[in-house]
């Protein structure tokens, strides 16, 4: 027997711990000597109950698995009695399953011989969580059991719970140990550990949610940033172009017009009046109005003449009535000029609507079909197709958009108060065609008519002397009805005019029944430059001296009609020159001549002479169908192909009427001379157009009869050109290469087709004298 005082077995079988409040090992509760056979037996027992508390403790953790993480273990081992109410006195289990005088505590320590207050004793093996009860009582100091609570006593001397903390039944797992008294695995000690951890385990799943929702919440707010609609809106200011103060938007057709450049505002608001300014108006609403700036006066053209304001001034005549309006006309800051909105409504077909924050005017001037939707819902308008454009208006639902342009999910619209944005497709619903009209009354620009087919030739009159030999010019000629003599021409820059007319001229071409069509021209005369046209164009005073003076001529001399021929000009002298158009076609009108117009065939480059307004201001437009390489080109080529002719044509017939147009054909044709150039020829060129082609181009215009001549000198043969549809000749002589197209009757009766084709108007030569006898009898199948 171990005669070691208060010492206990932990769970590593080593001794430790003393206890001064028991008796010491080997005597009874009074301090005599204990008997040693009972002695013994007590320690058998003791040993014997820890190893079948560890084999409990192993097989339920068999059974259960080995599970030691959520509740624990909850097998609880009692004594013999298996009645919790009902123990044998003297020898009660302890609460909690203390042994006594022995037992291991939950952290190893082995607890004394009536255990200290609070503390739990364990024992089985080495095996943790398990409380054990032994044979003998044991009291906490003060009556407290192993949770520090109050015991009652218990007959025998043991200690009994709380009745309310008993339990009816023990686990069915529970295993029986030693002398009467149970075993309670676990216990509170291990329940709050449970709850310990089950509340760290909750305490890190909420962390993980926290952390997903956060990781969400921004990735939804990236993804908002990128792909939701933004809610920016537009500084309209910027939008529009405004600077100044009274500075207004200027929108028409469903078009934001923009300043150009380092030019004017578009539109001003002046004393609650809207203008806008001259060029908009010329090229947006109304091309007739024109300003003069170096004479300070605004004109508007009608068919019995002109409607003219001045500066600052709310009166104005219309042709030689006097009026006036409530409003300054017309402003004008520099040399620009601003026309009151209500003043051009009363001469265009237009509406128009004035709006604020930011001020603009919407003006419709455009008539015809239309698309228009409605609205589904309340949206925005953007400025650009996508939900993070800036917004420029909000629409309500119901309202009504004009649709310009379908970009999938987007579409351009332009709302009635002047914005012209981007709209999504599924706020729209389906679009409709509507037709739009306006209650103008176009003005008529009346134009006096020949009863027959036209064969006009220009009569090239260089000299006085030249009006002597009308008749013999015209001698052989067949089916010709009009005449177009080259008279009058400009003197100087103030719109003083040089003619050399001749009564006689035209008494004796009355007499062979030929009209005769004075042609006042630009060239050939003492001005002869795009700057000297400019310059008398650009004056009203000088266009109308210049005016004057030629419709002066035709009465004095009986004329039948004005030929224009003016070839000198320049884009910037469009206005002027179409202006001048105008003005002259009144004046023939008044006096009974007929007006025509020469052009060249349509190309870019000339398409500020506007063939549309002359189409209808003047009686007839005469297409020069000719000079399609002319003496300063740099490759040889035709004078006048049939596909020049033919989309010259085509091209006039867009906006000229056929009964209106005339086509001109040549009488001449270019002997063209090739040479290769010369080192001082190509170091000229460079840097120029010329330096694109490899050879040194000259050419010589010859009338018919010279052609013919030429070819016959030379023993040369001529091929048809099917491309051109001319027949084609070229030689080489000294190494000069020779080419010429020639015009003859071939060539001339394929152009004659396409007019008859065409049912023009007529046929004009150019020009009387250069082309051979035989010619005649061609064309009269044509004009007849």
């Amino acid at each position: 027997m171990d005669e070691r005082q208060g010492t206990g077995l932990d769970t590593t079988n080593q001794w430790s711990g003393q206890n001064q409040d028991r008796p010491p090992r080997g005597t009874d509760k009074n301090g005599a000597p204990a008997d040693p056979v009972r002695l013994r037996r007590i320690k058998k027992l003791e040993i014997e109950s820890l190893r079948k508390a560890g084999r409990a403790h192993i097989g339920d953790m068999r059974r259960a698995g080995a599970d030691k993480t959520a509740a624990g273990y909850e097998a609880r081992v009692s004594g013999a009695d298996e009645n919790r109410s009902a123990r044998p006195s003297g020898a009660a289990g302890t609460q909690g399953g203390r042994m006594p005088g022995s037992g291991v505590s939950h952290n190893g320590r082995v607890s004394g011989a009536d255990g200290a207050p609070g503390r739990r004793t364990y024992a089985g093996d080495g095996a943790q969580g398990r409380r054990i009860s032994g044979s003998d009582d044991v009291r906490r100091p003060g009556g407290a059991d192993s949770e520090g609570r109050r015991e009652g006593k218990a007959p025998g001397g043991g200690s009994v719970q709380d009745k309310g903390r008993q339990r009816a039944d023990e686990p069915k797992n529970a295993r029986m140990a030693g002398t009467p008294g149970r075993q309670r695995p676990g216990g509170r000690g291990m329940r709050r550990g449970n709850r310990a951890r089950r509340r760290r385990r909750n305490l890190i799943l909420r962390l993980v949610s926290l952390v997903v929702l956060l990781v969400i919440a921004a990735g939804g707010a990236l993804f908002w940033q990128k792909y939701g609609p933004s809610k920016e809106e537009a500084d309209l200011k910027e939008y529009y172009g405004l600077e100044n103060e009274n500075d207004i938007a200027v929108v028409i057709n469903n078009e934001v017009i923009r300043k150009e450049e380092g030019g004017a505002p578009v539109g001003k608001l002046i004393d609650g009046q809207p203008y806008v300014e001259y060029y908009v108006v010329r090229h947006y609403i109304n091309e007739r109005f024109y300003w003069d700036p170096n004479e300070s006066i605004m004109l508007y053209t009608l068919p019995g003449g002109n409607v003219s304001v001045t500066v600052g001034s709310k009166e104005y005549t219309e042709i030689n009535e006097k009026k006036s309006e409530n409003y300054v006309i017309l402003k004008t800051e520099g040399r620009t000029a601003y026309i009151a909105l209500p003043f051009i409504k009363e001469y265009t077909g237009m509406d128009f609507s004035v709006y604020e924050n930011p001020g603009r005017a919407a003006i419709t001037c455009r008539w015809g079909e239309i698309q228009t939707a409605a609205l589904k819902k309340n949206t925005e308008v953007r400025y650009q197709g996508g939900v993070k454009s800036p917004i420029l208006t909000e629409v309500k639902k119901s309202d009504k958009v004009t649709v310009l342009e379908d970009e999938g999910d987007w579409k351009k619209v332009a709302t009635a108060d002047g914005f012209v944005g981007y709209v999504k497709t599924n706020a729209l619903r389906k679009q409709v065609a509507e037709t739009t009209t306006g209650s103008f009354i176009e003005p008529e620009y009346t134009n006096i008519s020949v009863n027959h087919t036209i064969n006009m030739a220009w009569h090239n009159v260089s000299h006085p002397d030249a009006n002597n030999y009308m008749l013999e010019t015209i001698a052989s000629t067949k089916g010709l009805t009009t005449l177009a003599p080259t008279w009058f021409s400009i003197s100087d820059t103030d719109g003083n005019m040089d003619s050399i007319a001749s009564s006689d001229y035209v008494n004796f071409a009355h007499q062979q029944n030929l009209e005769v069509w004075g042609v006042l021209r630009d060239f050939h005369g003492e001005i002869s430059s795009y700057e000297q046209t400019y310059e008398v164009l650009s004056y009203t005073s000088k266009r109308e001296n210049l005016i004057n003076q030629v419709i002066a001529e035709a009465i004095q001399f009986n004329l039948d009609g004005i030929n224009l021929d003016f070839e000198l000009i320049s884009t910037e002298c469009g206005e002027h020159y179409i202006q001048f158009v105008r003005e002259l076609s009144v004046k023939c009108r008044q006096n009974g001549l007929v007006f025509s117009i020469d052009n060249y065939v349509p190309q870019p480059y000339n398409e500020h002479r506007d063939l549309k307004e002359q189409g209808i201001v003047a009686d007839y437009v005469v297409l020069m169908g000719y000079d399609e390489h002319t003496e300063g080109s740099y490759e040889a080529g035709s004078v006048s192909s049939y596909g020049y002719v033919k989309s010259g044509i085509e091209d006039a017939l867009e906006v000229v009427p056929k009964e209106k147009l005339v086509m001109g054909i040549p009488f001449y044709t270019r002997l063209w001379q090739e040479t290769d150039k010369t080192p001082e020829q190509i170091a000229a060129d460079e840097g120029t157009e010329a330096a694109l082609y490899s050879k040194s181009i000259t050419s010589t215009a010859l009338s018919m009869d010279e052609a013919q001549q030429t070819l016959t000198q030379n023993g040369v043969e001529t091929s048809w050109d099917n491309n051109t549809k001319q027949n084609y000749a070229q030689w080489e002589v000294d190494g000069t290469v020779y080419k010429i197209w020639l015009e003859d009757s071939a060539s001339l009766e394929e152009k004659m087709k396409l007019i008859k084709g065409a049912n023009l108007a007529g046929v004009a030569e150019w020009a009387l004298g250069m082309e051979n006898s035989g010619i005649w009898d061609m064309i009269l199948q044509y004009v007849n």
